[in-house]
């Protein structure tokens, strides 16, 4: 009877992990905050059973922001266990990675470099082996033209929303004074670029950082809607994109 009564045992306690595993991969992939009834239903168990695996994970040190009636949001924590990726994965993470090194400014580039690093040191020895020598890689054989501002401070005013200006020089020379809502810093061929809304022209606009000079911070806030204008600009440029590889266009 001990015997059956332990293999019980034994397979709650691996259901249970189960479930958690299954849980924070959820918090992971649905767009925060998650509802435990979305959890319930992407789980497939009772809401009651998500507050109290919710309750088991933040005692495993895991921090996820929220509260029942609002939404849980998972935030990655040191502490945490290292997590496991696929082959395919792996290959993903070097090569944008190393991508990131040879393009991205240099702050960036000491970041993804030393991402890769902790990378290799949290992951099972097998996998760590296959992120050290990977297949993929990336190597550009030119420099990105010369950013001229500190790329790490106008990230940060992305980040909080924050009304930047500067003086600007189009492809012609013209200079102008500029004063934008930054919205997010892309790589577009062979230089990075800044997609905002530019009070001047009231309108989006993509600005090239290499062209940028004498950057402030202003007093000014756009919060909450660089994820909205985002989007909208987006959209526009697919939309853009679209009509003009149409030969019909």
């Amino acid at each position: 009877m001990s015997f059956f009564v332990s293999m019980v045992q034994y397979l709650d306690i691996m259901s249970r992990t189960d479930r958690l595993f299954q849980l924070m991969q959820a918090l992971r992939d649905l767009p925060p905050p998650a509802t435990a009834q979305v959890l319930a239903q992407e789980t497939g168990v009772s809401e009651r059973t998500i507050y109290r695996d919710i309750d088991s994970l933040r005692a495993l040190g895991a921090v996820i922001d929220g509260e029942a009636g609002f939404g849980f949001t998972l935030i990655e924590d040191a502490t945490l266990p290292p997590l496991g990726f696929g082959p395919e994965e792996i290959e993903a993470l070097v090569v944008g990675l190393k991508e990131v090194m040879e393009v991205g400014d240099p702050s960036l580039a000491q970041a993804a470099k030393s991402a890769l690093t902790k990378l290799k040191s949290r992951l099972p020895e097998g996998q760590a082996h296959r992120l050290k020598h990977a297949v993929l890689s990336a190597k550009r054989f030119y420099e990105p033209p010369e950013i001229t501002i500190d790329a790490g401070v106008l990230r940060q005013a992305a980040w909080e929303e924050r009304r930047v200006g500067f003086d600007y020089a189009d492809a012609a020379g013209n200079r102008t004074t500029r004063s934008v809502d930054p919205l997010s810093i892309v790589f577009l061929q062979f230089t990075h670029c800044l997609l905002a809304f530019c009070h001047l022209r009231q309108d989006y606009r993509a600005f090239r950082l290499d062209r940028m000079r004498n950057l402030t911070l202003t007093d000014q806030f756009f919060r909450p809607r660089r994820i909205p204008m985002l989007r909208e600009y987006s959209a526009r440029l697919k939309q853009e994109g679209q009509t003009s590889a149409n030969p019909r266009a």
